[in-house]
């Protein structure tokens, strides 16, 4: 294999690995704010049970409804824009994976136009001499 195909390989493979590194951060954001969610809808539960044992609690459970409302409705648009990154991530990913796998094919084919070149010229040394010991 040529030098210049080794490295555009070696390349790709980085950027390969780098896109990979990239999208395992993202799901494990996406992970994070999954269960902030879950967190969230599980202590909302949790102050309306209060509020059905405890008229005080159950005052002051509207303001906190609103206020978990919002803070979800914040965790929400984080966990949308984290979908869409992810789906850039994964898009970029394919593309480098393509990238990697036109390299490679390039250079598997020039390795073996490089074979068969090889065997035409031993072949023809072959004839070459087989016709030299005829003319002798």
């Amino acid at each position: 294999m040529t030098a210049w195909a080794q490295s555009l390989i070696r390349i790709s493979n980085y950027e390969v690995e780098t896109l990979q590194k990239r999208l395992a951060e993202i799901t494990a954001r996406r992970a994070s704010a999954e269960m902030r969610l879950a967190v969230l809808d599980a202590e909302a539960e949790v102050e309306r049970e209060r509020a059905r044992h405890d008229a005080e609690s159950g005052l002051l459970l509207q303001a906190y409804l609103n206020g978990w409302k919002a803070r979800k409705g914040a965790a929400e648009a984080d966990l949308h824009g984290l979908d869409i990154e992810e789906e850039g991530a994964r898009d970029a990913l394919t593309g480098a994976f393509e990238e990697l796998k036109k390299f490679e094919h390039v250079a598997e084919t020039t390795r073996l136009n490089a074979l068969i070149a090889a065997g035409r010229r031993e072949t023809a040394a072959f004839d070459e001499l087989g016709l030299r010991r005829r003319a002798s």
